[in-house]
């Protein structure tokens, strides 16, 4: 088939075309020419406002399947990262049972020669993500894994850590992360400060964050090797990361979109679906966050999609589980964040892929199509008829958006959210 993409905007710091509006045809699933003459083609789309950037890539990302498919299946997972303009995706490894065998990761990707929208398996780095005993990663990463971690829960024990980093440089995997002394978080439910004590909730410290963040950078001082700190919060935690990247260490760091936004005073109103971990923290926090992303101190932007039944949700606040979707609504949360569009959009495609060592796609006549179109202007009310989620744990349904994806091309295959 050949898809005429007419004035289309390129977003492709890399690519000559970079800032410029072209026609670019794309014929079974090859960018087959570039170029501001007319072209005939089979389809047509006016790309009048839209952009076209490389695919986007989410590093981290929850699907419930495995074992709670009722949350998220595979085949909804695929679908709603493509709605939200992801190609790629990197899931994290607590299912049921645990990523952590090659039979793990040939189930998730199994289907990736037939899909548009690829996974990545990130396999555990400890025996059921329990933090005792190290999995065989050799045989993990020869299988296909992507890089090496316990997902949502942190890895708490010291010796452990410090054996990952080590047993990794024998392939140079990456070590996944996410910060958390849990013994000063236990109980809390959102970020300790003056809204916790006026809700009376109990409150999780940025400190529990930054012990652990400080923890890992001297293992990793000690010890060598990479580590990616997942999910940063804090603007303490941004700063020792600054200063460790500044020492020459191999550290990197990503923060969730919705983190840009949203602060502690959003669950004035006891809503659940604010309910996250690392929980949303102060204006300050926020300010930090963005400087980081400015400065290059953090390297890439995620979902952290995780979906949440209605049993896990609809409870007193206090009850309820971690997380909200997010792999649809990613564009809009940096839209708002008002940081320069172009930076985002390398923070969501370029630096995942090189963070996890993955080629990268270009825009560039006999290169694979694996692209991303959207409409950074364009307006829409996220709904439940239009969440492709098999879960509904957002605090954005209901809600008008300024932001959307409209198309996504990979694997020989086009998906388009836009008419014609």
């Amino acid at each position: 088939m050949e898809l005429l993409l007419q004035g289309v905007e390129v977003c492709d710091k890399r690519s000559p075309f970079h800032g410029q509006k072209k026609n670019i045809l794309i014929k079974d699933g090859i960018i087959e020419k570039i170029t501001e003459e007319s072209i005939d083609a089979e389809r047509i789309i006016d790309c009048q406002d839209l952009i076209l950037s490389i695919g986007w890539f989410d590093m981290r990302a929850s699907f419930g399947d495995p074992g709670l498919e009722f949350k998220e299946d595979l085949k909804s997972g695929r679908k709603v990262a493509a709605m939200g303009g992801f190609t790629e995706v990197a899931i994290l490894p607590n299912t049921i049972p645990v990523i952590q065998s090659k039979n793990d990761l040939s189930y998730i990707k199994a289907l990736n020669p037939y899909s548009l929208t690829q996974l990545h398996p990130i396999a555990a780095v400890t025996i059921n993500s329990e933090g005792k005993e190290l999995t065989e990663m050799i045989d993990l990463h020869q299988s296909g894994a992507i890089a090496f971690s316990d997902g949502e829960k942190t890895l708490w024990n010291t010796d452990i850590v410090l054996k990952t980093l080590q047993y990794l440089q024998k392939f140079d995997g990456l070590l996944m992360n996410r910060p958390e002394d849990r013994l000063l978080t236990q109980f809390g439910t959102m970020n300790e400060g003056i809204n916790s004590t006026l809700l009376g909730l109990k409150g999780m410290p940025r400190l529990a964050e930054e012990i652990a963040i400080n923890r890992d950078l001297q293992l990793l001082e000690y010890a060598g090797g990479k580590i990616h700190f997942s999910n940063i919060s804090s603007a303490h935690s941004v700063e020792l990361i600054r200063r460790a990247k500044a020492k020459g260490l191999e550290v990197s760091c990503d923060v969730a979109a919705y983190q840009l936004i949203f602060d502690d005073s959003s669950l004035t109103s006891f809503d659940t679906n604010f309910k996250v971990n690392p929980p949303l923290r102060e204006k300050l926090d926020i300010e930090a966050l963005k400087q980081g992303l400015l400065d290059g101190t953090i390297d890439a932007i995620v979902s952290n999609h995780m979906p949440q039944d209605q049993e896990s949700k609809k409870l007193e606040y206090d009850l309820a589980e971690f997380g909200m979707i997010g792999l649809q609504t990613v564009l809009p949360l940096l839209i708002q964040s008002g940081l320069e569009l172009e930076m985002l959009i390398e923070k969501i495609s370029l630096a995942p892929r090189k963070l996890l060592q993955l080629n990268q796609p270009e825009v560039k006549e006999g290169e694979q199509a694996n692209l991303t179109l959207f409409a950074p202007n364009a307006e829409w009310e996220y709904n439940e008829k239009n969440n492709a989620s098999l879960s509904s744990n957002s605090p954005l349904l209901g809600q008008r958006l300024t932001g959307k994806a409209v198309g996504v091309f990979n694997n020989h295959k086009v998906e388009l959210l836009i008419e014609d």
